[in-house]
């Protein structure tokens, strides 16, 4: 089993930044995929980031450029920089491990942004 606990969420206003963190821990394989996704009200979880442990990583098209995603493999935790914050960004963040066949969510943290 895998325990996600992510931090990081907040209010702040449009143009401003927060910066996510989501520590992992239990049976933490190496070779797993960590990312992010959101969920806004009334709509459908999507895709934020994602990073491989090798460091490959992979974007939603209306963050490129303005968020970024890095994790420290020897602590088990993927970190979200998100910069240039929009209201359009308001949602709860789900932390996502990806190991072999099995996928663990955290429990999510809400960034809300002001216009």
């Amino acid at each position: 089993q895998v325990q996600l606990v992510e931090s990081g969420g907040g209010l702040v206003q449009a143009g401003g930044s927060l910066r996510l963190s989501c520590a992992a821990s239990g049976s933490i394989w190496s070779g797993n995929v960590m990312g992010w996704y959101r969920q806004a009200p009334g709509k459908q979880r999507e895709l934020v980031a994602t990073m491989t442990s090798g460091g490959s990583t992979n974007y939603a098209d209306s963050v490129k450029g303005r968020f970024t995603i890095s994790r420290v493999n020897i602590k088990n935790t993927v970190y979200l920089r998100m910069n240039s914050l929009k209201p359009e960004d308001t949602a709860v963040y789900y932390c996502k491990v990806v190991q072999g066949v099995n996928d663990y969510w955290g429990q999510g943290t809400q960034v809300t942004v002001s216009s």
